[in-house]
């Protein structure tokens, strides 16, 4: 049950918020009005180490993705009960109806539209909240909220789509 899930499309889903990111914050989009909106000079954008920023914006994307597999696979739940020792034998009663139920309706919601909406919800209820707080008591502007909500709202809807459709 657990061994069936595909954990290989988290560090996939993970690429995600790279490639929107260089969308985004590009400033033929809106890059320009972030940069502006951050306080942001090209001075600044010059002195950092661009492959230490990758490297880690990929490693909190696989940590988000695993937040979102619990969010948007509902079967999670069901895993917690993994660590009864009746579920451990695959010879008990416990353990037979436990992959019976599985099978029965481990595929329920598993779809990209599903995803997709529990990633917006994740936006709405947790990722907007942080940034705002953070950018309200930073002294940052709403266009500022706005446009990283934005790219995070993309992102999200996007990685909880790949995820619940494929793991």
């Amino acid at each position: 049950m657990l061994e069936d899930l595909n954990w290989w499309i988290i560090p996939v889903a993970a690429l995600i918020p790279l490639v929107i990111g260089f969308i985004w914050y590009n400033p033929k989009t809106l890059g320009t009005a972030w940069m502006e909106a951050a306080g942001m000079t090209e001075e600044k954008m010059q002195g950092a180490n661009m492959a230490v920023i990758f490297i880690l914006s990929y490693v909190f994307a696989c940590l988000i993705g695993v937040a979102l597999m619990g969010m948007t696979i509902h079967q999670m739940g069901f895993f917690s009960l993994m660590n009864t020792p009746e579920l451990q034998d695959v010879n008990s009663e416990t353990y037979k109806d436990a992959a019976m139920i599985f099978s029965k309706y481990g595929g329920n919601f598993r779809t990209f539209g599903h995803g997709a909406l529990h990633g917006f919800a994740a936006t709405l209820t947790f990722i907007f909240p942080l940034l705002a707080t953070n950018a309200l008591f930073e002294r940052k502007s709403w266009k500022y909220i706005f446009i990283n909500t934005g790219y995070w709202l993309i992102s999200s809807i996007l990685m909880g789509g790949v995820i619940c459709q494929f793991v």
